[in-house]
């Protein structure tokens, strides 16, 4: 521990995030010292993203012996989901069980469609092995494994060629002692195998979530080991010599060794990023409530804050019918972005998404190979964007994107291209309010006045449109709103959570028994920190316990505290939450509880950021272009406005463009735009002002 201290201190006060999207690459650079934010927006590499976080870093002539901690956001993980890009994978399980994660638990993503083909499991049947065995409910061997059995399954898993294996034994999350025996069966076999046990990843009871939880988590095993292996060593030849943390799921950060082990955490690590950017921005701007907007090149992604925190939810996917039970920031997910391809469909109307032309070829404009128009090709024929992105890294071509626009929109629908542009706008602005609308309606106690906090290298442009039409009154973008992902990489702690069964009526709970759980999770979170090299002052430890109606399947998980009259006070705020997210109380119900969690804090030093002197004068425009901002109307003159230019206080009225290296903001007639002290542009409708 001394050593590391005495390391961290010889080291400089630069901290690097780098948030690798689908489109674009970020890079940004805070120093501590100076307050200094520097940044770097770079084409993501569509065959190896390593290439594209090395250019992100060349771009800062960033001397990495310097830095303090790099912290890095991916979609790595996520998009092998997507593609199902997998090592050879097999499933062994208890004898009976093999078909658990194919035969799912019966739903449906649309319920209107019965016959909608749910996505087929990771592992096929014929890699899914059975082994004899068996576990009670409460950790008691009845049958030992059959470990001559066991040798037999580890040489056909070897046969096959799996590089992965999910261990999966049925009641295994009270008592693991068989899937560490599979464990070491299958190593002796091959031990270059990545083994995950479902008593590790995931020790909950229902069989089906940990089931599918634990398959993913193997098969990203090797994939992500490879990765943070060759950027660990990359940034160590650079003269980094500090640790790796990465961006996870649940809005914390997570060292290299440990996103090794629980490589599944890192599924929309990059996400996470900018919810907890969103967070930041709305404590800072005096927001407990806010809705946030991350529209990319690829998608749009809308989270909520609430009571001052990321909502988190532990029962989502990537693809529906596979859920992954670790916590991860609560979202909806549109294809709507930048990149987004409009189409018409065999009935003749307009459709945007969700196909997206990516970086490579990207939109018409962007002159490598596109063809098809998209959102960024229409705003360009509306005059909202400039024909030069990134910095001048990236300069689009506006008679490709007319001519994309023209032939595939508009002349088939006997539209104006200007016409066309603007319905493709409106078609992608209504999806994504839709989507938010819902996720606000879910969470009926979420402020009216809570803002729309919009970035990403689209969100401004399209953000005052969108809370609009959802009734939102103020729209905020931050200062760099094209690499906002990545500064929420800088704002995260270290963060776990662990989680142990623990079933029973809530009035028969011996407090004590209780207790003693909680310390047993609370020692094993302090252990891991310690591990990571956080000093005890800087863990802060959060218990959480799952409650539901008793018959109920579904849990809430509610704040426990300490001491006398914990639990009383926990299952009168289920109650109440129970009340307010679903309209109903169960007075004369008992009260179960399911299930306790902890979530454990290894804080870091937290992000100096300098509040600006306001001025007294008028931002001057740097000129003007004809652009269509607010209805379908001819274009009119707007004014342009550059945002390095702008300072606290400055004030200006729409329409209006403001435009920056990573991000463009428009800015309706009828809308006025003010910079707050810390660079923050918040608009709002002018009679509100």
């Amino acid at each position: 521990m001394a050593r590391r201290r005495a390391a961290e201190a010889a080291r400089g006060t630069v901290r690097v995030a780098i948030d690798v999207g689908g489109t674009f690459t970020d890079v940004c650079v805070l120093d501590d010292a100076t307050g200094e934010i520097r940044t770097a927006k770079v084409p993501s590499s569509v065959t190896d993203p390593l290439t594209s976080v090395i250019e992100g870093l060349k771009a800062l002539d960033l001397d990495l012996s310097t830095v303090q901690r790099v912290t890095h956001g991916t979609t790595i993980t996520t998009n092998a989901l997507v593609m199902r890009d997998f090592p050879p994978a097999a499933l062994v399980t208890t004898r009976g069980f093999r078909d658990v994660i194919e035969i799912r638990d019966g739903t449906q993503e649309d319920v209107w469609d019965p016959y909608r083909e749910v996505a087929p499991p990771y592992i096929r049947r014929r890699h899914r092995f059975e082994v004899d065995e068996r576990i009670d409910y409460s950790g008691r061997v009845l049958r030992p494994l059959d470990h001559a059995q066991a040798r037999r399954v580890a040489e056909e898993v070897r046969a096959h060629g799996a590089r992965a294996v999910a261990v999966c034994l049925i009641n295994s999350y009270a008592n693991g002692q068989h899937e560490a025996e599979l464990r070491e069966v299958l190593l002796q076999a091959d031990p270059d195998l990545h083994v995950s046990l479902s008593s590790e990843v995931l020790p909950e009871i229902n069989e089906y979530e940990r089931f599918s939880t634990t398959v993913a988590n193997a098969l990203l095993g090797s994939l992500v080991t490879r990765y943070i292996g060759r950027l660990a060593d990359h940034l160590a030849r650079q003269g980094y010599t500090g640790d790796l943390l990465l961006m996870h799921s649940g809005g914390g950060s997570m060292t290299a060794a440990l996103a090794q082990e629980f490589p599944l955490r890192l599924a929309a690590s990059s996400i996470a990023g900018g919810a907890m950017a969103a967070r930041h921005i709305a404590l800072q701007c005096g927001y407990q409530d806010a809705v946030a907007l991350d529209m990319g090149g690829t998608s749009s992604d809308i989270t909520l804050v609430q009571d001052g925190q990321v909502r988190v939810s532990k029962h989502w996917w990537v693809e529906y019918g596979h859920p992954i039970s670790f916590p991860g920031v609560e979202l909806a997910t549109v294809g709507a972005g930048g990149g987004t391809i409009a189409w018409i469909d065999e009935s003749g109307a307009l459709r945007s998404g969700p196909r997206s032309a990516g970086a490579h070829p990207g939109p018409a404009s962007y002159r490598r190979g596109g063809s098809e128009p998209t959102n960024t090709d229409a705003n360009l024929v509306l005059g909202r964007l400039s024909t030069s992105l990134a910095g001048g890294t990236v300069n689009l071509d506006a008679d490709a994107a007319r001519q994309a626009v023209a032939t595939r929109i508009a002349e088939p629908l006997g539209l104006t291209a200007e016409h066309a542009a603007h319905a493709m706008i409106e078609i992608a602005d209504s999806a994504v309010a839709s989507a938010a609308r819902l996720l606000r309606q879910a969470r009926r106690s979420l402020s009216p006045q809570a803002p729309l906090i919009v970035f990403g290298g689209a969100g401004p442009m399209h953000g005052v449109a969108i809370a609009r039409e959802l009734g939102i009154p103020t729209v905020i973008v931050p200062p760099s709103p094209g690499t906002t992902s990545a500064l929420g990489c800088l704002l995260v702690d270290i963060r776990h959570d662990f989680s142990v069964m623990y079933q029973g009526n809530a009035s028969d709970i011996d407090p004590v028994t209780l207790e003693e759980r909680f310390l047993g999770l609370e020692q094993e979170a302090r252990e891991r920190l310690r591990f990571e090299g956080v000093p005890d002052a800087a863990i802060a430890l959060e218990r959480q316990v799952s409650m539901r109606y008793r018959g109920q399947w579904r849990s809430l998980d509610i704040p426990m505290g300490r001491g006398k009259g914990a639990l009383t006070a926990a299952v009168a705020l289920f109650q109440e939450t129970y009340r307010a997210q679903y309209s109903y109380r169960g007075e004369h119900t008992p009260v179960e509880l399911y299930q306790l969690g902890l979530t454990a804090i290894g804080r870091l030093p937290q992000v100096p950021f300098p509040a600006q002197t306001p001025v007294s004068s008028r931002p001057v425009p740097s000129g003007q272009r004809m652009a269509v901002l607010g209805g379908a109307g001819a274009p009119v003159a707007v004014s342009v406005y550059q945002r390095l230019r702008l300072k606290a206080g400055h004030t200006l009225d729409g329409p209006a463009i403001i435009e920056q290296p990573d991000a463009t903001t428009v800015v309706p007639s009828g809308h006025r735009a003010s910079v707050d002290e810390w660079g923050n542009l918040r608009i709002t409708e002018r009679t509100a002002s």
